[in-house]
């Protein structure tokens, strides 16, 4: 059986690992789940993985959940580059440090935007108080500053002079807004030269297949089954 990666893009974890596995050549088989027709509460996904969350994988009888976990995975059992997570103790500290604060550190706030921004007012209809999202809005602003102040500093990557794990998981986070009409880069040379060098890295042609699905606008979708997530959306966010 083949490797199996259960991604939705419109997921920066998911982008994440899709690039990664592209650029690396890993060969694996594409399961589509939309999380908007919330397909992650189906039977079927269930029996891969009970958080209920992309992107998963399955290799064999094996099963994982979560995009670090599945990157590092990946990344040992298809010996991938060193520069990807270095053997360097001080170099993958580095990328750990990153990896750790992400998830609360960029990854809530970006999001937030995206839905505050675009989903929740073109998508569901729901009027976002004005508050709420300069709130958002001011949140992320500290975020990307700790990317560029605390992370990049004056390095070309997180780890220093190769792309790591560290900056693929941060591009597809700092894209996320990018998809709700919001230029994350303006007035941010700093980020925005990172962001240059790591689409270089990875190759323009697959940043831009990844990110294809969040910079298209508003998704084409069956709205009606997003009554049912509705509350829940609303309670997460607003």
């Amino acid at each position: 059986m083949a490797l199996e990666l259960y991604l939705d893009l419109h997921s920066q974890p998911c982008r994440s690992v899709y690039m990664f596995a592209k650029k690396n050549n890993i060969p694996f088989e594409f399961k589509k789940i939309s999380l908007l027709d919330g397909e992650q509460y189906g039977e079927e996904f269930g029996k891969i993985t009970l958080i209920r969350q992309v992107p998963a994988l399955r290799d064999g009888d094996f099963c994982l959940a979560e995009s670090i976990a599945i990157l590092l995975y990946l990344a040992e059992k298809f010996k991938t580059a060193d520069f990807w997570y270095p053997a360097d103790l001080q170099q993958r500290a580095r990328i750990n440090e990153y990896l750790s604060w992400q998830h609360t550190g960029i990854r809530l706030h970006g999001s937030k935007v995206f839905w505050l921004q675009l989903l929740l007012p073109k998508l569901l209809g729901v009027e976002v108080p004005q508050d709420k999202l300069d709130a958002a809005l001011e949140d992320l602003d500290s975020s990307l500053k700790l990317i560029e102040e605390k992370f990049i500093q004056d390095k070309p990557f997180i780890a220093g002079d190769h792309i790591s794990l560290a900056d693929l998981v941060a591009i597809a986070e700092v894209m996320q807004p990018v998809g709700s009409g919001l230029d994350v880069f303006e007035g941010r040379p700093k980020l925005s030269a990172w962001r240059d060098r790591v689409q270089a890295a990875i190759g323009k042609e697959l940043f831009d297949e990844a990110h294809q699905m969040i910079l298209g606008g508003v998704p084409v979708m069956d709205v009606s089954k997003m009554q049912v997530l509705k509350s829940k959306i609303i309670r997460l966010f607003l």
